[in-house]
């Protein structure tokens, strides 16, 4: 298998992977089914496959190395051989010219919730974009009644720039989501 650690935080490894790990992303997705439903848009049998996770993890790697995306995996860095996902970062839609800007997403496994890890991994994504992208803006969209999010976005100094009526199809129903934005202002 082949993973490469590209942030380090004091709890945690943030790692690019590639297909090989298509096992243990289907298992956090499966672990988490129940949790995520309903943040997440409905999900077909086939999204529970590792054949699936396979052609999303390398359909990702593609984006990545072309700029469009950044990805990484979180694993505990106590999990020497990095066998257990609790999480995943996701910036997508980077858009480079005079916009300089991407769309923030994120999951955390149930059972490690509360911990401080997102709040922690995504300070060092934040520091990243900002610093090894080069971007000016990180936005984010969270549903007003995911609270855990908005806490993490708050902390984090996001501003809210509005609301977003029937924004996404959640969990088969059309949802509103508060735009968050976070600015780079050192550009």
């Amino acid at each position: 298998m082949t993973t490469q650690t590209v942030i380090q935080t004091e709890q945690l490894k943030l790692n690019l992977l590639d297909e090989s790990y298509a096992g243990q992303v289907l298992d956090f997705f499966t672990r988490n089914k129940d949790h995520l439903r309903q943040w997440e848009p409905l999900r077909t049998p086939e999204y529970y496959t590792v054949e699936h996770q396979s052609r999303m993890l390398r359909n990702h790697k593609r984006k990545i190395e072309d700029g469009q995306m950044f990805q990484v995996w979180m694993f505990k860095k106590e999990d020497e051989d990095d066998e257990t996902i609790i999480g995943c970062i996701t910036l997508e839609n980077i858009e480079r010219g005079p916009f300089l800007s991407c769309r923030l997403g994120y999951r955390m496994d149930f059972e490690e919730r509360n911990k401080g890890y997102m709040t922690e991994a995504l300070r060092a994504v934040i520091r990243y974009a900002f610093d090894g992208l080069d971007l000016h803006r990180i936005e984010a969209a969270v549903m007003p009644l995911n609270l855990p999010s908005l806490r993490v976005v708050q902390k984090l100094g996001f501003q809210q720039e509005g609301v977003s009526r029937n924004y996404l199809k959640i969990n088969g129903e059309w949802e509103d989501h508060t735009r968050w934005a976070l600015l780079n202002d050192r550009l």
